[in-house]
């Protein structure tokens, strides 16, 4: 089973016209609101050497045909605040009456990193010198909107000693706890029960305080042997929660896709997973970008029995690919890894 790239991507490009969209666009977080428009939570930045990242906003009617609804960011980082490097990699799930966004970021600015040594993996524009003995390192934040337009961050909810992005909430709480999904880059090794960074999930009384985290899939297959990683919120089924993941292999340092299916009173249990990737690099705009070889997904409607994934494409491009609902749930039904 794949699935089914959108023949028109990429559906979203960098805007020369604003300078804060100039360079990139990529990794949006996409929701289906009341009124059946797709709205698209998108980063994004310009060619600044500090490398400053944010959100803007685009919506579709079709989930295909997105425009900007404005020239100027929606989300900006507090570059005197917490999250002053750059917003990045939304994930947004609606709980009541709002949605709730989870972001990456870093205290101080990353610099165009991917233009630095590739054996040392040093930015050639090094983020600002810290203020006090603090790593330049990735947490999760969290904020809350019911338009998109009009925002209130929460603050920081992993924590500031690891390097932790990921991070997934799932849109309603199982039984009557708030779950979480994460992977924390440092938690590797025998004492952790993996030997590369991985997917743990977490459950939360109050979306900020995670204090318990159990490790919930490492890698299994070459494709994905160099580390995993959530993808896109958890989508309920009848037959438990579907998502989607990354895997990253050492053979080509290629981003994939998986998928599995979780136990829906029990999200801690695997009940089945793919061997093999759903969704991988082929094209152009996929392959050569600023991370060459990477289809990344954060974003996930369902429509009309219509699954749409949205996914940033080398670090430069927004695309879309689909699938009948159906398609992976009787894959992984029938197909997959069953995990006992």
């Amino acid at each position: 089973m794949k699935l089914t790239k959108y023949k028109g991507n990429p559906i979203l490009s960098p805007n020369p016209e604003n300078d804060w969209e100039s360079l990139c666009v990529l990794n949006p977080a996409v929701v289906l609101d009341d009124d059946n428009t797709f709205k698209m939570l998108y980063r994004a930045a310009g060619n600044d050497e500090e490398h400053y990242i944010y959100l803007g906003l685009a919506t579709s009617k079709d989930g295909f045909t997105f425009t900007r609804e404005f020239d100027h960011p929606v989300l900006e980082p507090d570059k005197n605040g917490a999250d002053g490097g750059g917003v990045e990699d939304p994930r947004a799930i609606k709980l009541g009456d709002h949605y709730y966004i989870t972001y990456a970021s870093r205290p101080y600015f990353p610099g165009q990193y991917w233009l630095g040594d590739d054996k040392k993996k040093k930015p050639v524009h090094a983020s600002a010198e810290p203020l006090f003995l603090m790593e330049n390192k990735t947490c999760t934040h969290l904020a809350i909107t019911k338009d998109f337009i009009h925002f209130k961050k929460l603050g920081r909810i992993t924590d500031s000693r690891y390097d932790n992005r990921d991070v997934i909430l799932f849109p309603e709480k199982v039984n009557g706890k708030y779950v979480l999904l994460s992977r924390p880059m440092e938690w590797v090794g025998p004492e952790y029960g993996t030997p590369v960074p991985s997917i743990w999930i977490s459950y939360s009384d109050d979306l900020m305080e995670w204090d318990t985290h159990t490790l919930l899939a490492k890698p299994e297959q070459w494709w994905e042997d160099k580390k995993i990683g959530a993808s896109t919120p958890p989508l309920r089924t009848e037959d438990g929660w579907l998502l989607l993941y990354h895997g990253v292999s050492e053979k080509d340092s290629m981003y994939r896709v998986g998928a599995m299916l979780l136990q829906l009173d029990n999200p801690s249990n695997i009940i089945a997973r793919t061997t093999d990737f759903i969704m991988e690099p082929e094209f152009d705009f996929e392959t050569n970008g600023y991370y060459n070889g990477c289809v990344f997904p954060t974003g996930n409607v369902i429509k009309d029995n219509i699954l749409y994934v949205y996914y940033g494409a080398a670090d430069r491009y927004i695309c879309v690919a689909t699938c009948e609902m159906d398609e992976p749930l009787s894959y992984l039904k029938s197909q997959a890894l069953q995990v006992k």
